[in-house]
């Protein structure tokens, strides 16, 4: 017997297949359905952009409209307990999605063991690319082992682009390519899901970085 006849090779799909297929979608609307479309849960994102552009402000923002569908967790690496990150929650008004969010600093074998658990969230964020130390391979093993839950990673940046051969691995596999620059989310190019406008994190801050009056 040769090797391929040891190998079993599963019917290929029909269209029929997938068009019965039922997807764990997200009703996206107002700016967040501009920005990004009508998500599915699944698969990776990535938002990226320098230091003091409001990365983590958009990264909380996100989290707590996402936390009105689905538990969040956010695994707050770069932070951990520290007052900036109290601030940045404050300053998010996240204490009113309660227990729907929940964060902590986990390493990637800690974070897998977590997600594991029965009833564990299904969007997890990851701040940073950097600070988990994660390989490519790594990166695709989470991904391959949990289908049914989406990773948002947040990413230094060096010059317009994430910042690393991984972070630019993750941004190859992504969905969602998010850039903040100057209090601005926009997408690198029009997401998967059919999303292309870009949104302002904050007014002040935008009107300040842009000079505008």
């Amino acid at each position: 017997m040769n090797e391929e006849n040891k190998i079993k090779v599963p019917p290929a799909y029909s269209y029929a297949d997938i068009a019965k297929k039922r997807f764990n979608t997200l009703p996206f609307e107002g700016d967040w359905l501009d920005l990004i479309g009508e998500p599915e849960v699944s698969g990776s994102w990535i938002i990226w952009g320098l230091s003091g552009n409001g990365k983590t402000r958009f990264a909380l923002k996100l989290a707590k409209y996402l936390a009105s569908f689905q538990k969040v967790f956010y695994n707050t690496l770069e932070e951990g307990l520290k007052l900036s990150f109290r601030k940045a929650l404050e300053a998010n008004n996240m204490q009113a999605v309660g227990s729907r969010f929940k964060f902590y600093s986990d390493n990637l074998e800690q974070l897998k063991a977590r997600l594991r658990r029965d009833r564990s969230p299904n969007i997890i964020f990851i701040d940073s690319v950097q600070y988990l130390n994660i390989t490519k391979d790594e990166f695709k093993e989470l991904l391959k082992e949990f289908q049914n839950k989406l990773f948002i990673f947040i990413s230094h940046a060096q010059g317009s682009q994430p910042k690393g051969e991984v972070a630019d691995e993750i941004r190859y596999h992504s969905d969602v390519k998010i850039r903040v620059h100057k209090f601005l989310a926009s997408p690198a190019e029009t997401t998967r899901y059919g999303g292309s406008k870009p949104m302002i994190i904050w007014d002040e801050g935008y009107r300040q970085e842009n000079s505008i009056i």
